[in-house]
């Protein structure tokens, strides 16, 4: 799990590259988010071709839901991660399994309890710190961080419904096969031809995130969720060194404090969940 945020963070890392103009013109998000599901798919069906594993009828309904709301979050992230600091970014986006609690309550019919109200009212308040509203405004890269929280938060409730379902390779296969449709009708309206050191970039974000997402499989195969989830957290560390290594951005204390309030919403919500867990 610590290599998988490891990973996670060095995508991002590397789509603000691309967004920006360290490698040449920046490109667009959709562009960014075309070549993270072009060479993902690549290595996942080149590593599915090799282990050629037992698949079973995919439920491409729910597979098709849940790679929309992949494909959204991924994209508006990136865009974010090209205009706030990587650190501020990548903390609101931990509020998806926030907003994952909340549309559970009308599309899963779950019901929440105080406790993960409270986690949600400490994880939110952490979002306005970095948010700063009434600040001189707001920036509209905190806009894009929360509308990809959101949108990961929804792909939380398909994933939950594919769960034990389906082997974790076909999963990984299916997931990329259809973002790569998705990505590749989006990008045709914004194509611009990249640099060979963009194509680099853009194979690299591919290529890590699948090693980011073999990575996060494996974690929950071999240990329980409740376990593994709170090393995620590592992604933000990750985020904030390769912040200030390659672009120089420091986090600023106010950027610490909502960063370490959100985190301690969501983990206060991970160790609700653990607990409503080991109920019988």
């Amino acid at each position: 799990m610590i290599a998988a945020t490891a990973l996670i963070a060095g995508t991002t890392l590397l789509a603000k590259a691309l967004g920006t103009e360290t490698l040449g013109p920046a490109l667009h998000p959709l562009q960014v988010s075309f070549g993270r599901f072009l060479f993902a798919w690549l290595v996942i069906a080149a590593t599915t071709a090799a282990l050629r594993p037992r698949l079973t009828r995919p439920d491409l309904k729910t597979h098709t839901a849940r790679t929309l709301c992949g494909w959204s979050g991924v994209t508006l992230m990136f865009a974010a991660a090209a205009a706030i600091p990587l650190a501020d970014a990548t903390a609101i986006s931990f509020l998806n399994p926030i907003f994952g609690m909340i549309l559970a309550i009308p599309l899963l019919g779950e019901r929440v309890g105080k406790w993960r109200w409270l986690a949600a009212a400490i994880a939110f308040a952490g979002a306005l710190i970095l948010i700063r509203p009434g600040q001189g405004g707001i920036e509209p890269g905190a806009f894009l961080a929360l509308g990809a929280a959101l949108a990961l938060g929804l792909e939380l409730i398909f994933i939950k419904r594919l769960s034990g379902r389906e082997r974790p390779l076909q999963i990984l296969l299916v997931n990329n096969t259809i973002g790569l449709c998705i990505a590749t009708a989006a990008v045709l309206w914004v194509w611009q031809p990249p640099t060979p050191q963009q194509w680099a970039g853009m194979a690299a974000i591919g290529t890590v995130m699948a090693a980011a997402q073999f990575c996060f499989v494996s974690a929950m195969a071999r240990a329980e969720a409740s376990f593994v989830t709170p090393f995620s957290y590592l992604t933000l560390v990750f985020a904030a060194l390769y912040d200030a290594a390659l672009f120089g951005v420091l986090p600023t204390p106010l950027s610490g404090i909502g960063a370490a309030t959100i985190i301690a919403g969501a983990a206060l919500l991970a160790w609700r969940e653990r607990v409503n867990r080991r109920r019988p």
